[in-house]
């Protein structure tokens, strides 16, 4: 409890934003894109998680001539937390592995966003909010987050 406790008060003083409308958290970062998503990659692979595929989706776009304001995606997971979640419900492989994406916004603010675990299994007949491994997603996203924002 007191992890959960700790990892949300570094959401807080990461300058965590709930958007409520859609259902995804974003975190401001102090770096850049690459700094950031490097940031995270190396601290998902600190706390026992696999890096599944790192997306650059400004790279894709220069690929074919557009412009893009520099954003990564990082697809990873777990099995002690995501096998749970697909055993009782294997709709939830839908959601799974978790995904981060780090993006500039218009403005050049960098930020972290990721869909709440809370709500990001609503929809599903087979998973409540109680589940514990809900809980589980939701604080290591909000830490992992935390950490690569550098706040």
């Amino acid at each position: 409890m007191k992890n959960l406790i700790a990892a949300g008060a570094m959401v807080l003083v990461g300058g965590v934003a709930m958007a409520s409308e859609d259902d995804i958290v974003k975190v401001r970062a102090n770096s850049d894109v690459a700094g950031t998503m490097e940031a995270l990659a190396t601290g998902v692979e600190a706390a026992g998680a696999t890096v599944f595929a790192r997306i650059d989706h400004a790279a894709g776009a220069a690929s074919v001539n557009m412009d893009l304001a520099a954003a990564q995606l990082l697809v990873f997971g777990n099995p002690m937390l995501g096998t749970p979640a697909m055993q009782d419900d294997p709709l939830a492989g839908l959601y799974l592995p978790l995904r981060v994406l780090v993006y500039e916004d218009a403005v050049g603010q960098v930020w972290l966003a990721y869909d709440d675990p809370e709500k990001m299994f609503e929809d599903l007949d087979n998973i409540g909010d109680d589940a514990g491994y809900v809980a589980k997603m939701k604080g290591a996203l909000g830490k992992l987050t935390a950490h690569a924002a550098g706040g």
